[in-house]
């Protein structure tokens, strides 16, 4: 916690001059030695303040068609591999609403199709993200997390999944992500990992933590209510807003798994 809190106390120039980043740099050169430096804790945010400072701008008053371009440039070092798929685009805008009891009886309907389309490939399916924590606003999207024994072998879960109607839109290092197609309504997110993997265990340690801290819970319901206002338009905007405490609740989970 300490850490965090001396990172948030920073400016964004200090920041840049301890992780050795000269004013001749490019903003996306910056930004790269900022997150060498920094780790997770630097955001795509910090990207577009980058750019908007100098032209006297908060960061959400880019161009949204420019924060978009910023954004893509920085997700292959975000999130390594990272590829789209063609023919997937699809632009929503973020809204965040009061926890609905009947999001695990829509996850449990989405849970069986998925085991049924991919048999005995499907080692693990959970219902993770806000909409799996009783309480806590959010999105009113299903992600659900597939833990699968190599993500590499697409052939065993990509043509399946998306003969339940879903698109694979994303490919990373480290999971799959499919999502409805733009004529279909955003109601679920399916990521697929690998089994044992940090981002399998990153996820499920998060939701549990929540699930059982109702003070994390609602700081972190806080957070994505504000997100949200800010961030209407721009989903990379509003999931690095959360960044900073989402960072904090893991920390804050790793070490109650430690000691309990």
């Amino acid at each position: 916690m300490l850490i965090a809190f001396a990172h948030r106390s920073r400016s964004l120039r200090d920041r840049l001059l301890r992780a050795g980043a000269n004013p001749d740099l490019s903003p996306i050169e910056a930004w790269s030695r900022l997150r060498a430096a920094e780790g997770m804790r630097t955001t795509v945010i910090d990207l577009y303040r980058l750019v908007s400072e100098p032209r006297g701008l908060e960061p959400h008053e880019l161009p949204v068609d420019e924060r978009f371009a910023l954004a893509r440039s920085a997700m292959p070092i975000v999130w390594p591999g990272f590829q789209t798929t063609t023919g997937t685009e699809r632009i929503d805008p973020v809204a965040v609403v009061a926890y609905d009891p009947g999001w695990p009886a829509r996850f449990e309907g989405w849970r069986d199709r998925i085991v049924r389309a991919l048999g005995p490939t499907a080692l693990r399916v959970e219902h993770v993200g806000s909409t799996s924590v009783p309480g806590l606003a959010a999105k009113p999207t299903i992600d659900i997390q597939v833990s699968v024994q190599d993500i590499e072998t697409e052939e065993l879960y990509v043509p399946q999944l998306e003969g339940l109607g879903l698109q694979l839109r994303s490919r990373d290092r480290l999971h799959r992500y499919f999502r409805p197609p733009k004529s279909a309504p955003r109601d679920v997110h399916v990521h697929v990992c690998d089994s044992g993997s940090d981002w399998e265990r990153d996820h499920l340690l998060f939701r549990d933590y929540l699930r059982e801290h109702a003070d994390a819970r609602d700081r972190y319901s806080r957070v994505k209510l504000d997100a949200a206002r800010l961030w209407a338009d721009d989903r990379w905007g509003y999931t690095d807003a959360k960044s900073e405490v989402v960072l904090d609740i893991l920390e804050a989970a790793e070490a109650s798994r430690a000691t309990s």
